[in-house]
């Protein structure tokens, strides 16, 4: 066996019929991605739910002659690849369950910056949505040099936030719904090139992978979940923006929308979302920093003293304990930490919060007051 298992985690994403999921318990059962291909067939067999037409899967030399070859690829093009298990790999996406297992990236960044903000939108931006984006994330990169500004590299409004990031000296990552042998639009590849520079591009798919509808979709869940926050700046009643704040909400992100004219189809979608509560209203940068709660990031932290709460109980001062380790935690890393079902943390966490221990952040965050 080798030493890099960087051949063995692309393999794995290669076998027919394993998700991200499924390969996450493929790993937990056999111990590492490496160990998978060097099992016998009759321990394979021990593993529950592995279906014979699976594990024939698995075995095929097939997968790991295509790993070879993908693997030649990114060693000859500087392409650098991140599986869920390395600390470089976005620690935001390690809270959604269905992240997948290994990233394909090039470029200068880092996905775990204090602060990662998602821009989305429609493709026939407006010129009105068009300002407003250059004028949010140019003062968010005012504010905060080190943010991170992601979107998809489309045209409108992901093209705007990724130029107005770069011409703001801000980093900025595009994912990308296929393979890095190619810039999809072909259009937007002088900014893709810009953006390497201090940003990137991100996928999960390998060379070879056509920009297929399906995959702008799945695209979309990355796009969500390595965010604090996905903004909506313009989106019809339906559309990948639509469906990228439906998934944000799934993995407690918060999600804002910039309101537009009732009679604008382009603002339809956003309309849509404050109106049926799925997303925050979005009048400018500043409201976005206090609902963020980014607002407060100079000032002085004072320690909190455990005796100011004597009347925390067993669970409540475990929840304080490890709140009082980090700078803050997401619920459902508390929930594996505390081994404790997320519906009864919740409640703790409520209680916490009325007696001022704990304040909620947006996207299911938690940190001390």
């Amino acid at each position: 066996m080798i030493a890099d298992k960087t051949l063995y985690q692309i393999a794995l994403t290669f076998i027919p019929g394993v998700g991200a999921v499924h390969a996450r318990n493929l790993i937990n059962a056999v111990g590492d991605e490496e160990a998978l291909f060097h099992e016998k067939r009759s321990n394979l067999k021990k593993i529950p739910g592995l279906s014979h037409r699976l594990i024939d899967e698995i075995l095929n030399p097939e997968v790991l002659r295509r790993a070879e070859k993908e693997l030649q690829f990114i060693d000859k093009h500087g392409i650098k690849v991140l599986f869920y298990t390395q600390e470089d790999y976005p620690s935001r996406l390690t809270n959604c369950i269905d992240a997948p297992v290994l990233l394909y990236c090039k470029g200068e960044v880092s996905y775990n910056l204090p602060k990662v903000v998602s821009v989305v939108g429609t493709r026939n931006a407006s010129r009105y949505g068009l300002e407003w984006c250059r004028q949010f994330v140019g003062e968010l990169s005012l504010l905060f040099p080190d943010i991170l500004i992601v979107s998809g590299l489309a045209y409108g409004i992901d093209i705007c936030a990724h130029r107005t990031a770069v011409e703001n000296r801000v980093a900025t990552v595009a994912v990308l719904a296929h393979g890095l042998d190619r810039i999809y639009p072909a259009l937007h590849r002088k900014t893709a090139e810009e953006m390497l520079e201090r940003g990137g591009w991100v996928t999960e798919f390998p060379s070879d992978t056509e920009p297929d509808r399906y995959n702008f979709v799945k695209r979309n869940r990355i796009v969500a979940g390595m965010a604090d926050a996905v903004v909506v700046v313009e989106s019809g009643e339906k559309g990948g923006s639509i469906i990228t704040a439906e998934i944000a909400n799934s993995y407690f992100r918060e999600v804002f929308a910039v309101p537009g004219r009732t009679t604008d189809a382009r603002s339809t979608g956003c309309n849509t979302l404050i109106a049926t509560n799925r997303a925050l209203l979005l009048q400018n940068s500043a409201a976005f920093i206090n609902q963020m709660g980014w607002d407060g990031d100079t000032k002085a932290k004072q320690p909190l003293q455990m005796e100011l709460f004597p009347e925390l109980n067993e669970t409540e001062e475990k929840v304080f304990q490890l709140l009082s380790k980090v700078e803050s935690m997401h619920v459902n890393m508390l929930s594996i930490e505390l081994n404790l079902p997320v519906s009864d943390l919740f409640f703790t966490l409520l209680e916490l919060e009325m007696k001022k221990v704990v304040r909620a952040l947006p996207g299911g965050v938690y940190k001390l007051i």
